[in-house]
């Protein structure tokens, strides 16, 4: 730990450091990630004196209760705000370890996911989440992400700014080495408190910090400013292929949201993985490697008309069905084992979709009826027209082209019990007249919405 904690007086302050903070973009709030470290104390001093007196400013300490002295470093956290006179919110995580942090890519990211999720919930809009990485921490970064294989994406660090939630995220101190930050701390008298795991070298990223980055200066004194260089310029080449991206899914997407295989086939390979790595990112999920990225594009495009190849990743799953590239949502929890009942006014979750019984007026004109949901069991039946003759379900699932995936997990709607039992609804795709519209027939609506609905 370092003495003092009182501020330096604003003339103190270089110019190199507070124009950097200075330069932010809109916001009616700054609210600093501080970790008690030398960085994030900098700059909760910088964010102080430069914006406190126009917009309000106050810090975010998370406290992963991993390290002996997370107590200790929570409670000088409040200190140094207590001091500073700026208003603290912390909150304290459970992170997962083991084989569950495993899972995520390590005990690093699982703490760095509840993190962020923290900040996620915290930022409202107008919020400006300053956060004290550096040179040194970007250059870790790009040799991290590099030797993981990265693309240019990866390749291109981290981001200056990035939305965060329902605020943004700004890293200020982005273009300066922590030498030279701790310097300026040390000139201020500025105290923080030592993460004792940033020592430990079984991590990957101490590793580099400790044993890697500081051979590889001795021998390329401007090595931060050389990997920041190439950075932006895989930064550039990213956004080039994101622009490369929207304009060939205006090409080749289908009005069902999902890609065309032919127009898809028709693209050079780098455009093919281009495209696909740009839809699975915007749809918020993890896109597999460049390898494996290769073989789910052979698998997807030339495979046998009647074959269904498929892609199964972390929480999502590609799909092809009747020339279309399909990319599915995980089911978030699992089917129930048995039917469920539905009652006026509870809410049924079932898979992806939600189902709620609600009288169409105040009075309806039967009382509430026995309603039941289960998925297909085989040979149910449907009557599409109240007049009609009735219809396997099996036929009228292909006919409508219900993806064979979604088939066996869709909610099925019965009302009535034994000989009486009928299927009134098929998920969001199919209702009866008796529960659908403005004034159904029954009396009771049934109300049928997917998550993304």
């Amino acid at each position: 730990m370092k003495a003092g904690i009182e501020p330096v007086t604003a003339l103190s302050w270089p110019e190199a450091l507070t124009a950097p903070v200075r330069k932010l973009p809109e916001h009616t709030r700054i609210r600093v990630a501080l970790s008690g470290g030398l960085d994030s104390v900098l700059l909760l001093h910088l964010a102080a004196f430069c914006h406190r007196a126009r917009v309000p400013v106050d810090a975010i300490h998370v406290n992963h209760q991993l390290q002996h002295n997370a107590a200790e470093t929570e409670s000088f956290c409040r200190d140094i705000c207590g001091v500073l006179e700026i208003p603290l919110v912390v909150r304290r995580v459970t992170v997962m370890t083991g084989k569950d942090a495993d899972a995520v890519g390590g005990i690093e990211e699982a703490a760095r996911k509840a993190r962020y999720q923290v900040f996620e919930e915290l930022l409202e809009p107008g919020h400006l989440l300053l956060m004290a990485h550096h040179a040194d921490d970007q250059a870790e970064t790009v040799l991290f992400r590099l030797l993981r294989g990265s693309g240019v994406a990866g390749l291109a660090g981290m981001p200056r700014y990035r939305s965060l939630g329902q605020g943004q995220l700004a890293r200020p101190l982005l273009d300066i080495e922590r030498a030279q930050l701790a310097l300026w701390a040390e000139q201020a008298g500025l105290r923080w408190v030592e993460d004792p795991s940033n020592a430990d070298c079984r991590y990957d990223r101490n590793f580099l910090r400790h044993s890697i980055i500081p051979e590889l200066k001795t021998r390329w004194p401007g090595l931060t400013g050389r990997i920041r260089h190439s950075a932006e310029s895989c930064g550039d080449s990213e956004f080039l292929n994101r622009v490369l991206a929207q304009q060939q899914w205006q090409q080749c997407s289908t009005p069902e949201g999902n890609l065309s295989v032919a127009a898809l086939a028709a693209l050079s390979l780098p455009e093919q993985k281009n495209l696909l790595y740009w839809w699975i990112r915007r749809r918020g999920f993890r896109p597999p490697s460049s390898p494996a990225l290769i073989q789910v594009l052979h698998d997807l495009l030339a495979a046998g008309e009647d074959r269904s190849p498929g892609f199964f990743g972390p929480g999502y799953s590609l799909r092809r069905f009747r020339g279309q590239v399909w990319l599915v949502a995980s089911s978030p929890e699992p089917l129930p084992q048995r039917p469920a009942p539905l009652v006026p006014g509870d809410s049924v979750r079932w898979g992806h979709w939600r189902l709620v019984l609600e009288p169409a007026s105040a009075n309806p004109k039967i009382p509430s009826p026995e309603i039941r949901i289960s998925t297909r069991q085989g040979g149910e039946r449907l009557r599409p027209c109240p007049d009609g003759p009735s219809k396997s379900l099996k036929k009228w699932l292909q006919e409508h082209s219900i993806p064979p995936w979604e088939r066996s997990s869709i909610p099925l709607v019965f009302a009535g019990s034994g000989d009486e039992r009928e299927l009134v609804a098929v998920g969001d795709f199919w209702c009866s007249g008796q529960y659908t519209g403005a004034a159904p027939a029954t009396g009771w609506r049934l109300i049928v919405r997917r998550d993304f609905d």
